[in-house]
């Protein structure tokens, strides 16, 4: 009976069971599920770390499981174990299954968006760390969220190397923030210019003219150095970076050097500074005509060459000019480079220093005795000396006398008497010639010889022995249209002017004569300083003329009888006429 009693009660109990376990789950499933919204972030615990997967229960039917690479570090370690809290990102629940996606990563990024949200409004700063180069700028890590920077916005001036700066980390300021694209844009530049600006600021009261500063280059121009002074930037002339004379600042210094300048203008208003370098030592300059005294022997180096001389350096920052024409007594330089070059160690003689504008002039030549002076006391005018010819032009020969100095023998100088059109003719290069010394001229360097001197000039003969009025007999050695050339003797010629060819009017002498014909000719000029011999053939005829008439005394011939007075007097007037020419 008990047992019977038993089994009665038993069914009432169980439906009251039943139905206070559907009301308490019930309960249980509104209260938690309310709270998952889709969207939101949730704490929630590790139940278990799979290789694949790890279970987050989040208070839920059923525990989230999340991909195990959500909670790798950067070295692939697992972050966390069983009963770590984490906050994750409701992704998706299904009511109906009990299921529910969950994201760890989504959740930090959510979560760091807030706080890159927040330093924004804050103008706060945010460290990161450029992780790749793309177009128009870089990749930067913020910690879990990549951010675009621009490449205007890595720094206050444009970075010669970009991918330099490829994993650095540095401070940015955020400049925008899209939280449903995901895009975040940064900038270093904007932060570095507050802190510019800041520096600048504490800087600008406290230089002064004459002050020591640090900097550090950071531009290099062809006309000088910018210098960063920590919040202001200053100018490094190329003219005030060394007493010595440099070609490009890049000789002295490079992008990112540290330097100790020294401040010689200041503008505050304008935000100016100018910057010297070289005055940091003493100026070798000073007390230079004491260092370096005209007449002084000196060793140098050869910095530089140009046209019109070469630049040599006697100490550093002391240069002084070797001007063309002081390099050698002899040559006729184009070019100093024909002489020295850079980088050549040469001795040199002071000339002149000019302390005011910093010049000192130098000789190189005056190192050894000038040549000329040796020439001209060991070769006096009227020395007779031999050598070889060294070179031939239209104008004469030029043969070798000392190393350095030639002689000319001018093609008028070569024969009394040849008529030489180019020297060629009698030498070639290499000859030995005996010529006597003309001229010595030191001052214009010139050296004249002789070879006709070193014999009589013949024309100083000529006038006794061709007197005016003698007849010679010569040969026709040219026929121009003024008149014969009439070779007398060797070497000696003269001239029968067309008028005194004939008595008849000649339109060419070419027309009677001809070159090589031999003719008989009275002489009526001769001069041996104007080296001129004057002939006729017409006052030979007509002295035949007058030597060939027979002389009449009281009985005349026939034809003397017929002669009349017209003919008479013709005669004498053209005999005056002879000896008027003849004179």
């Amino acid at each position: 009976m008990e047992k019977t009693a038993e089994t009665v009660d038993s069914p009432e109990m169980e439906m009251d069971m039943e139905m206070n376990f559907e009301a308490a789950l019930e309960d249980y499933l509104n209260s938690d599920f309310g709270d998952l919204d889709e969207g939101t972030i949730i704490a929630g615990e590790v139940v278990k770390v799979g290789k694949d997967h790890v279970l987050v229960d989040v208070n839920f039917k059923s525990e989230g499981q999340i991909p195990a690479s959500e909670f790798l570090d950067a070295e692939g370690n697992m972050e966390v174990a069983e009963g770590d809290k984490v906050d994750v990102f409701v992704v998706n629940k299904d009511e109906a299954e009990g299921t529910i996606y969950l994201s760890r990563e989504r959740a930090k990024r959510m979560q760091l968006f807030d706080k890159l949200e927040e330093v924004q409004e804050q103008d706060g700063v945010v460290p990161g760390r450029i992780i790749r180069r793309i177009k128009g700028g870089y990749t930067v890590d913020l910690g879990g969220v990549e951010a675009f920077l621009p490449g205007s916005h890595v720094d206050l001036r444009p970075v010669p190397d970009m991918d330099a700066l490829v994993d650095q980390e540095f401070d940015f300021k955020i400049l925008k923030i899209n939280r449903r694209r995901s895009n975040v844009i940064v900038s270093r530049r904007v932060l570095l210019e507050e802190q510019r600006a800041e520096q600048r600021e504490k800087l600008l009261e406290t230089l002064e003219e004459g002050q020591v500063v640090p900097g550090k280059v950071k531009n290099i121009t062809e006309y000088g150095v910018f210098i960063d002074l920590g919040g202001l930037d200053g100018l490094l002339h190329i003219t005030d970076m060394s007493w010595k004379r440099i070609k490009h600042p890049k000789e002295m210094v490079q992008l990112g050097d540290d330097l100790e300048l020294k401040i010689l203008n200041f503008d505050k208003e304008g935000q100016k500074v100018s910057l010297g370098l070289k005055q940091l030592v003493p100026d070798p300059w000073e007390n230079i005509a004491e260092k370096y005294p005209e007449s002084s022997r000196f060793n140098g180096t050869v910095t530089n060459l140009a046209d019109y001389g070469a630049f040599v350096e006697l100490e550093s920052g002391v240069e002084g000019l070797v001007h063309i024409s002081e390099m050698s007594w002899t040559r006729k330089l184009r070019h100093p480079s024909q002489m020295v070059k850079v980088g050549e160690e040469v001795e040199v003689i002071v000339l002149g220093v000019d302390q005011e504008k910093k010049r000192i002039s130098l000789g190189m030549k005056q190192v050894n005795p000038n040549p000329w002076d040796v020439v001209a006391e060991k070769y006096p005018e009227g020395t007779v000396l031999e050598g070889s010819i060294k070179n031939i032009t239209e104008f004469g020969v030029f043969i070798g006398i000392e190393e350095g100095i030639d002689g000319l023998i001018h093609v008028s100088d070569i024969s009394w008497t040849k008529k030489i059109r180019h020297p060629s003719e009698v030498y070639k290069v290499g000859d030995s010639v005996q010529a006597k010394v003309l001229t010595v001229d030191k001052e214009n360097e010139k050296f004249t010889l002789g070879v006709k001197q070193l014999t009589e000039d013949p024309w100083t003969q000529v006038p006794a022995k061709y007197p005016v009025g003698q007849l010679v007999n010569g040969t026709v050695t040219n026929i121009t249209d003024f008149g014969l050339f009439v070779e007398v003797e060797e070497g000696i010629e003269g001239l029968v002017h067309v008028s005194e060819i004939s008595r008849k009017k000649i339109k060419s002498p070419a027309e009677i004569f001809k070159e090589g014909d031999t003719i008989e000719a009275k002489v009526i000029h001769v001069s041996a300083d104007e080296r001129r011999l004057g002939l006729s053939i017409k006052q030979t005829t007509e002295e035949e003329d007058r030597r060939s008439k027979p002389k009449s005394f009281g009985g005349a011939s026939s034809e003397a009888a017929n002669t009349t007075l017209g003919d008479l007097l013709r005669e004498k007037l053209e005999a005056a006429s002879s000896e008027d020419e003849s004179e």
